[in-house]
């Protein structure tokens, strides 16, 4: 969202042509495409799109390739690059979930050096967002930093909105959201996810009882995060065996997906059945079934209708509980 708000601020401000600005969304379920070769090269395009009459490197690069059915390796890319920031005075490039990106074959590393090199010899400004990773914070201690934080009234506004999702039993008590929601603001320490989490941990609770013991148990640790997805995944496995089944493969689905899937895409492998050579139109599920059934921990794109897990931290922790 702040890296959306960034570029959409550039590129209303920009009206010269010898700015430009070009942005790269990283995302942990597309590592294997978003290598540096391709990171460069989605700048490059940005850039050559806003100015056509600089595709003269790019058409090179095309022609040296297209033939032999190879891709360009990231140094012919970067040269590219270069070749393209030379027809620029000022260049705005923001990288947005850096944290993201692939580090354990040193793309990210790779990735950083390569802008590190261009800033070296033009006026490259660069904005990232990440999480507070050690080997991420350490590349950027000369850069100006911002912590971005929920106040507690915007995690007290959220929860009072979501207010129609639960029990009635809160629904109808003002005295009992205002406890839910203090308790909430106290124990989220300004994470929206966890404030998401823990007030989906009240939707099968139906006594006032209930809900002040379940606020009583909220973790304020650093484990917090672990612990309400660990009360999710107990939440799933005391659903309905049916529920209990479909909410497993939803979510096996998109943790091991090599890309991210549409609604539709899971629909239908969903629906597929062993030993049938072809698709039921009636064995495909309602997507809003999938979502009630999987307690918060997957949600829609409605932009893309891509179906995907709650927040990264929700891949690495079904990761970990794997390797376990």
């Amino acid at each position: 969202m702040v890296a959306a708000i960034a570029i959409d601020h550039l590129l209303t401000l920009v009206h010269s042509s010898s700015h430009g600005v070009a942005y790269v969304y990283c995302n942990y379920k597309a590592r294997e495409e978003q290598d540096v070769s391709r990171m460069l090269a989605a700048i490059l395009k940005q850039l050559v799109q806003a100015r056509p009459s600089l595709v003269g490197p790019v058409e090179r690069l095309h022609k040296q390739h297209a033939n032999r059915g190879t891709r360009p390796s990231p140094d012919e890319v970067f040269s590219a690059l270069q070749d393209v920031l030379a027809h620029y005075s000022t260049i705005h490039i923001v990288v947005d979930a850096l944290d993201e990106c692939q580090d354990s074959d040193g793309t990210r590393c790779q990735f950083l050096a390569k802008l590190r090199d261009l800033q070296a010899v033009r006026d490259v400004r660069l904005m990232a967002t990440s999480r507070f990773i050690p080997e991420i914070t350490d590349g950027f201690n000369e850069a100006l930093r911002l912590e971005v934080q929920a106040s507690r009234e915007d995690v007290k506004r959220f929860v009072a909105g979501q207010s129609y999702r639960l029990p009635r039993c809160i629904q109808h008590d003002p005295a009992l959201q205002e406890i839910v929601q203090e308790k909430i603001v106290e124990a989220v320490d300004g994470m929206f996810l966890l404030a998401r989490l823990h007030t989906d941990s009240l939707l099968d609770k139906r006594t006032a009882k209930d809900v002040k013991l379940t606020l009583a148990k909220l973790s304020k640790s650093s484990a917090a995060l672990d612990d309400a997805y660990k009360e999710a995944i107990q939440r799933i496995q005391g659903q309905l065996s049916g529920d209990y089944v479909l909410a497993k493969k939803v979510l096996s689905w998109i943790t091991y997906a090599k890309r991210p899937l549409t609604t539709t895409e899971m629909c239908c492998a969903l629906a597929v059945e062993p030993d049938e050579t072809k698709l039921d139109p009636e064995n495909i599920p309602d997507v809003e079934d999938l979502l009630s059934v999987c307690a918060g921990l997957v949600v829609v794109d409605q932009e893309s209708a891509v179906i995907r897990l709650v927040h990264y931290t929700t891949q690495e922790y079904f990761e970990r509980i794997r390797d376990a």
